[in-house]
């Protein structure tokens, strides 16, 4: 008898002669083996054969000089990628081996794809974001509110990035008030991050600016690196007015991010963030000019209705005590009224109730009469049907002492019972050598039985 085979107790793949699979149990089975042998982990290799289909999904090859695999990146998976690989990309990839049931073909589930290197700085990345929020670098708490008005915005970038003609453009169309002014320094390559630090700590001590503005336009991880930099992310925390960080896209974070009092998700954002539009601040003044006017014009209508008011209630004493006399009188009028009423009322329907009452109240007499001459026709009866009773009870006593076993007893019979208590009324309920109880007139005497005779000779 050949023996199953199992996999860790799990779901079992049977390899007996008696069973046969079929191929989609057999790749099903193989793809749950797949995926429970191989953890996700991280590959490396070369991008190839790249198709980005209608559906969102990305297929491609990764391989490199001694073998190839296939992958696939499902659309909820590539929003996140930070960009579109190309042929002959280097990548690294998050993956779950797995295998494609309906074809049979082993491939790649990607969960996460990065540029090959990347790793490494992501991991940098991660471990000085950490040491910095444990020292409170990062604590909501210490990060300061923007000032509602800005005179005048502060930019640390590069004379030359398209991210400074972005914010230069937002302000002059959104707050052509605003004073601007440019701290240059270079934002990528050797020691930018040093030259990024001391604009900001330049910037500080001149103090001549209500916000600054630290931004770069976008790039990859290696681009942007300046800003990942320690010295860049204490430089903002000891900056003396609020730092607005702008750098990159969207999706992209850097250490400067978490330091900065407001990340801005891009350049642009960062000068709409910085600068309220003139046209709201317009807005907002002639709103409350039309509200305090509004206000203004209702208090004084208030204090004209009070004035008038106050002018009619403001009469002589002597007219006032007149009309309070004569208030007095009416008060005395009304509660005399007010006494008197309620008890006419009141002895009004006493009168009509007594008269209600002597109607409705009935003559007694008649019933009296009857009633006394019934309770005198029922004491008769009740003695009548007494002696009737009296006289059946004493027919019933002599018949039931005629019949009372112990007069029979006394005329001379004799009542038998067995060992049981049993009358006997025939021999045939005695057994020689036996005992019976005969009760006489005078008591009772237990006799033995000899012999039993069924009739009497």
């Amino acid at each position: 008898m050949n023996e199953p085979t199992t996999n860790d107790g799990d779901d079992a793949v049977v390899a007996s002669s008696q069973q046969v699979l079929t191929v989609s149990a057999l790749n099903q089975a193989v793809s749950r083996l797949l995926e429970r042998s191989f953890p996700l982990a991280w590959v490396s290799g070369e991008i190839s054969n790249f198709t980005k289909a209608a559906s969102g999904h990305w297929y491609f090859t990764l391989k490199d000089s001694g073998a190839q695999v296939r992958a696939v990146m499902f659309r909820g998976r590539c929003q996140y990628a930070g960009f579109t690989p190309r042929e002959g990309d280097k990548v690294e990839v998050r993956a779950l081996v797995t295998l494609y049931a309906q074809r049979g073909d082993y491939q790649l589930n990607v969960e996460a794809i990065r540029r090959a290197g990347v790793g490494n700085l992501y991991e940098a990345f991660l471990q000085l974001r950490d040491r910095l929020n444990a020292e409170g670098l990062f604590d909501p708490a210490r990060k300061r509110p923007l000032p509602v008005f800005a005179r005048t915005i502060g930019i640390v970038t590069s004379p030359q990035a398209a991210a400074l003609r972005d914010i230069l453009t937002t302000l002059r169309r959104r707050a052509p008030h605003v004073r601007v002014i440019l701290y240059p320094t270079p934002v990528q390559g050797e020691g930018a991050a040093d030259k990024v630090a001391r604009s900001i700590a330049f910037a500080s001590g001149r103090a001549e600016c209500d916000v600054l503005l630290v931004c770069r336009g976008g790039g990859s991880i290696e681009d942007l690196w300046s800003f990942n930099d320690e010295a860049v992310a204490r430089a903002i925390v000891a900056c003396a007015m609020p730092v607005i960080v702008g750098v990159g896209h969207e999706t992209d974070f850097t250490i400067a991010d978490f330091a900065a009092d407001l990340r801005a998700p891009t350049p642009t954002a960062a000068a709409e963030m910085a600068a309220t539009p003139l046209a709201d601040w317009l807005a907002t003044l002639h709103s409350h000019g039309y509200l305090l006017r509004r206000g203004m014009e209702r208090r004084l209508s208030d204090a004209n209705q009070s004035l008038d008011w106050l002018s009619r209630r403001l009469v002589s004493p002597r007219a006032y005590i007149a009309r309070e006399r004569l208030r007095l009188r009416e008060l005395q009028h009304r509660l005399g009224h007010a006494t008197c009423m309620p008890l006419a009322e009141a002895r009004h329907l006493l009168q009509r109730l007594n008269g209600r009452l002597t109607c409705q109240k009935p003559n007694l007499e008649p019933h009296k009469t009857r009633l006394e001459s019934l309770g005198r026709r029922m004491a008769t009866e009740a003695g009548h049907q007494a002696s009737l009773r009296r006289q059946a009870l004493d027919g019933l006593t002599a018949q039931l002492e005629l019949l009372n076993p112990q007069r029979t007893v006394e005329r001379g019979y004799a009542i038998i019972t067995d060992a049981k208590g049993r009358l006997v009324r025939a021999p045939k309920q005695l057994k020689p050598r036996g005992t019976v109880t005969v009760r006489l007139a005078g008591g009772s005497a237990d006799v033995g039985i000899a012999s039993v005779q069924d009739k009497l000779d």
